[in-house]
């Protein structure tokens, strides 16, 4: 089952999917800019094997809600994201702010 809704944080408008697989839920929240995610999330892969995407990201772990991935601490971000200010142990709603910010 696919779940997608929009969330407003600080007046700015995201996606939120959540994806339920057998023994596992898959947590985002996105914009165009970039996005947060569950534990699935590889930070490794995206900053060396495709580093050349310039993919903005963070990682949560431990977190089965949306809600809990907003207000979780970051545990690993990309390089493009450190660039932008986002650092392991922002919570995820300061690095959507962020990322929402950087648009304007």
């Amino acid at each position: 089952m696919v779940e997608l809704e929009p969330i407003i944080l600080d007046g700015y408008t995201f996606t939120a999917v959540v994806v339920k697989l057998p023994k596992t839920t898959l947590l985002t929240v996105s914009n165009e800019v970039g996005y947060i995610m569950c534990g699935a999330l590889d930070v490794k892969l995206l900053n060396e094997k495709l580093s050349d995407r310039g993919i903005i990201a963070g990682r949560a772990t431990g977190v089965k809600t949306i809600e809990q991935l907003i207000n979780a601490p970051l545990e690993s971000v990309t390089i493009k994201a450190e660039q932008l200010g986002i650092k392991p142990g922002t919570t995820g709603k300061e690095a959507l702010i962020i990322m929402a910010k950087s648009i304007l």
